[in-house]
């Protein structure tokens, strides 16, 4: 494993132990030796900042669905948002992350996971040997739930066309999905997180492939749930690297 992935492991607060699988899958091709990497409790000093926001330029067909997006009045979320939270990263990315719903940075800012949370999932994605701007990063809703409450499903499904409009417009060849109402939402089940980690699924009428994991705010909580991540995370890159084999 390379020694910055390691690094950003560390900035998660798990232990490490490096296996033949996630080598492989990194291609990294030196030996392999079992190190544990000590503990280190996250802290906002610790994890990468984000880059400076700017004003990203999306494919035309992209760009069309995010405006339509902003003037949204399909539920009664449109009356309490700041903005609408379209979504950021690559539009040809082969990893899409979706979260939730946008929370109140994400809301006041425009952009999905920001704040310590989005910092976290940026070390998560650097532990994989991913930088922010090559996934592409959405959430099941658009708008922010008042007082950050639970997405009602009348909600889910105003926002669901468009975010199946954004999997279809940037083709993405596999899917995190990061929260148990994210998990739920998106495979329409109502599995306990718990029980879906460590399964693969596939998005709804497709065959994309979708892996399941914590959400980063929870992470936040509990820390001590972080090396289960991490083996969600190894599972999502071994089930990447077979996609084209």
């Amino acid at each position: 494993m390379q020694a910055y992935q390691q690094q950003y492991l560390k900035e998660m607060g798990i232990d490490v132990w490096v296996d033949r699988q996630a080598e492989q899958v990194l291609n990294v091709s030196e030996d392999i030796t079992a190190s544990n990497v000590s503990k280190a409790i996250t802290s906002e000093r610790q994890i990468p900042e984000p880059a400076p926001k700017s004003v990203q330029v999306f494919p035309e067909a992209l760009a069309t669905l995010k405006k339509e997006v902003s003037t949204c009045e399909k539920c009664e979320l449109h009356t309490s948002r700041t903005q609408t939270v379209f979504g950021v990263g690559n539009p040809d990315a082969d990893w899409l992350i979706i979260g939730e719903a946008p929370g109140a940075d994400e809301d006041r800012q425009g952009e999905p996971f920001v704040g310590r949370a989005g910092q976290l999932l940026n070390s998560m994605l650097l532990a994989m040997g991913l930088k922010r701007e090559q996934v592409f990063i959405a959430n099941i809703l658009k708008c922010r739930p008042p007082d950050n409450r639970d997405p009602k499903i009348g909600e889910v499904i105003a926002c669901e066309s468009y975010l199946r409009q954004q999997i279809d417009l940037i083709k993405p060849k596999i899917i995190l999905a990061v929260g148990r109402i994210a998990a739920q939402n998106l495979l329409k089940v109502d599995t306990p997180i718990g029980k879906m980690r460590g399964n693969q699924y596939q998005y709804p009428d497709s065959k994309l492939p979708v892996i399941v994991t914590y959400h980063p705010a929870y992470l936040l909580r509990s820390p001590r749930e972080k090396r289960k991540v991490w083996e969600d995370l190894k599972i999502a890159m071994r089930l990447y690297k077979n996609i084209d084999a």
